[in-house]
């Protein structure tokens, strides 16, 4: 008998899970999950990814076995492995939900879909999250993703005819078979459905009502974002699920007090929809994760590679206190809220004058919850080589005094810090001889210094970037990247938002 292969790939769950619910109704199913060794090998993965991809694909298979299927882990290259079990076992249909990944998982699926040609089976995608494959026009984006969003969630299915690999499955390989450094942040989340679903209810009940004013500064982020991103990446909720309990969270408030949080829920949402409008830039345009958007940039900063300055960065050396203070927290949560984020992408791209792809790649190992499409856009965008962005030069000086007056999320993470007196919390490489000898830290070894002088560099980083943005053909390739992109510009009835409220729009803490 003939049957289904439910391929599982960035949608790991039953819940709303439109290939699985057909497959079912067509008759026996096959739940099938590849280990692919090349994609891990990629070096915008790490050992973090892995152990949460095992938590989640645990959680999953205990949930198929529930409704009668078994959830088989296949390790290999996907073409590989399909072409192994058709021969072995002859399916007809491939049942998928469409995916916006990296540019190696690009490639693979245009592998795949070759060989469902070749080999007479009909491979059926789903669409997952707001974004639309060869979307003619961004004028219908917005009119899309609400279409999407409201449509009722797709009912799990009662029952599952399970389908067996017909090999010995494998056990799960330890992430040092596939090169990954065995290192992981001591206090990530945990991936699975369960996990997600405790933490969605945690925030629409409670969280939620800290999220206007609480998501910028470090010390409040961590419980007033939502924390749903690494579980939106993988999968273990959709998007169409959160938005909905969102907007019905919503409608449940309705006491005198309750005005705070309806307004926190109102801007997540807001903050949902633009989740999909950046990963969709990346589903029109692949190469974004590789090559500038406006190629009117390259040449940049491209040639003006600076190793110790990336050293510096990356171990959170830089000396700019709040700067290596969250690089601490990221190396020990694996999270870190928007504004950090991109304070520290602004640091790498004007002070420290480095190109976005490296510091990029550095940057995705190290977010639990790494989103190509938003991670790659984001990057971009905070770099200043969209081309169609305001510029954003965050001064990590002023970030600590706006967001961590006391200094408490500095000192926490940087224990030398403790010793500091407070006059010079913001500015410690500035300390005379003698107060460094008081407090007993000395610049250039306990701390250390910055590497450039951090009002000159970023002046001068500035002026270079817009002197080029100045150029009469930089101006003139603008308009084609806002009309593939800019879909906030034509959306209805919206009014443009101006200053900070502009800012603020751009803000992905989730």
């Amino acid at each position: 008998m003939s049957y289904t292969v439910v391929w599982f790939k960035r949608d790991l769950r039953i819940a709303d899970h439109a290939p699985l619910a057909h497959a079912a109704q067509q008759g026996p199913v096959l739940c099938l999950y590849v280990l692919e060794p090349s994609l891990w090998a990629q070096p915008d993965y790490a050992q973090q990814h892995y152990l949460f991809l095992q938590e989640s694909l645990r959680d999953l298979a205990r949930t198929l076995r529930a409704l009668g299927a078994d959830l088989q882990l296949a390790i290999g290259e996907v073409p590989e492995v399909l072409a192994r079990l058709h021969a072995a076992a002859p399916f007809h249909t491939l049942a998928s939900h469409e995916e916006t990944g990296n540019g190696h998982t690009f490639e693979r699926d245009k592998t795949v879909a070759r060989w469902c040609l070749a080999s007479g089976v009909v491979w059926r995608e789903w669409p997952q999250h707001g974004v639309v494959r060869r979307l003619p026009t961004r004028d219908v984006w917005h009119a899309r993703w609400q279409a999407h969003m409201h449509a009722p969630q797709v009912p799990t299915p009662a029952c599952i005819e399970g389908r067996l690999l017909p090999w010995p499955t494998e056990r799960w390989p330890a992430g040092s078979r596939f090169g990954l450094a065995e290192d992981a942040p001591p206090q990530r989340q945990h991936g699975g459905r369960s996990e997600a679903l405790a933490v969605l209810h945690a925030f629409l009940d409670e969280r939620s009502r800290q999220y206007r004013g609480g998501i910028s500064s470090p010390l409040g982020a961590p419980t007033a974002c939502s924390r749903l991103s690494p579980y939106l990446a993988l999968g273990c909720l959709g998007m169409r699920e959160v938005v909905q309990a969102t907007r019905a969270r919503i409608e449940a408030l309705s006491g005198p007090d309750d005005g705070r949080q309806r307004q926190g829920l109102a801007a997540f949402l807001s903050r949902l929809h633009w989740h999909c409008h950046f990963i969709q830039k990346l589903e029109s345009e692949p190469e974004l994760e590789f090559r500038n958007l406006h190629r009117g940039y390259d040449g940049l900063r491209e040639a003006e590679w600076n190793e110790a300055h990336f050293a510096a960065l990356t171990a959170g050396r830089t000396g700019w206190p709040m700067v290596d203070a969250c690089v601490a927290m990221l190396r020990e949560t694996g999270w870190l809220n928007f504004r950090m984020r991109a304070m520290l992408v602004s640091v790498a791209a004007y002070p420290l004058w480095l190109h976005w792809r490296l510091v990029g790649l550095w940057l995705a190992r190290q977010f639990i919850d790494y989103e190509p499409g938003i991670h790659w856009s984001q990057m971009q965008m905070q770099s200043g080589t969209t081309g169609i962005n305001t510029t954003r030069v965050y001064n990590p000086i002023k970030q600590a005094r706006d967001h961590d007056p006391q200094g408490r999320f500095v000192r926490h993470w940087l224990p030398a810090m403790r010793r500091v007196p407070d006059a010079w919390l913001f500015e410690p490489w500035r300390m005379p001889a003698d107060v460094q000898a008081r407090c007993g830290v000395r610049v250039g070894e306990d701390i250390p210094a910055p590497q450039v002088d951090l009002e000159s560099a970023t002046r001068a980083a500035k002026t270079r970037v817009h002197a080029l943005r100045a150029q009469a053909e930089v101006r003139e390739a603008k308009a084609a990247i806002v009309e593939k992109h800019g879909s906030r510009l034509r959306r209805p009835a919206a009014r443009k938002p101006r200053g900070a409220a502009a800012a603020r729009q751009q803000e992905l803490d989730f």
